[in-house]
C-alpha cells in the first residue's frame, strides 16, 4: 500500500510538472494537433495518478489486498504506456509510437477489472 501511495505521489508530481511544461514551454513549439495529443496524455496521467493514490488507501483498508496492489501496478503500467507514448509521440512526431498507446489503455482496463473483482470478493 505504501508503494502505491509513493507511486501515486510521484505520478501526480510528474503529471503537474509535465502539464506545466507543456502549457509554458511547448505551447509555441507543438502544432495544435500534437498539443492535443500531449494534453490527452496529461489528462489520463492525472486521472490514473489519483487512482493510484486511492488504491493505496484502499489496499490499507483491505489489509494489503494483493488484488488491489496488482490493480495499482496495472494503473502504473498504463500511465507509462499510454501517457508516456503520447508524450513521446507529441514531442518526436513519430506516429508509430501511437501503436503503444492502446497497450496502456488495456493495462488500465485490466487494473480496473482487477479492482472490481477484489471489491466483489471482499463483499
Amino acid at each position: 500500500m505504501n508503494t502505491l501511495l509513493l507511486l501515486g505521489g510521484i505520478m501526480m508530481f510528474l503529471a503537474v510538472a509535465l502539464g506545466a511544461f507543456g502549457a509554458h514551454a511547448l505551447k509555441a513549439k507543438l502544432s495544435e494537433d500534437m498539443m492535443k495529443v500531449y494534453q490527452t496524455g496529461i489528462q489520463y496521467h492525472l486521472i490514473h495518478g489519483i487512482g493510484l493514490l486511492l488504491l493505496g488507501v484502499l489496499a490499507g483498508q483491505m489489509n494489503g489486498s494483493s488484488q488491489v496492489i496488482l490493480a495499482g501496478w496495472f494503473l502504473f503500467a498504463g500511465i507509462i504506456l499510454f501517457s508516456g507514448s503520447l508524450y513521446a509521440l507529441s514531442l518526436s512526431g513519430i506516429r508509430k509510437l501511437g501503436a503503444i498507446t492502446p497497450l496502456g489503455g488495456l493495462a488500465w482496463l485490466a487494473g480496473w477489472a482487477i479492482l472490481i473483482a477484489a471489491v466483489i470478493q471482499s463483499s
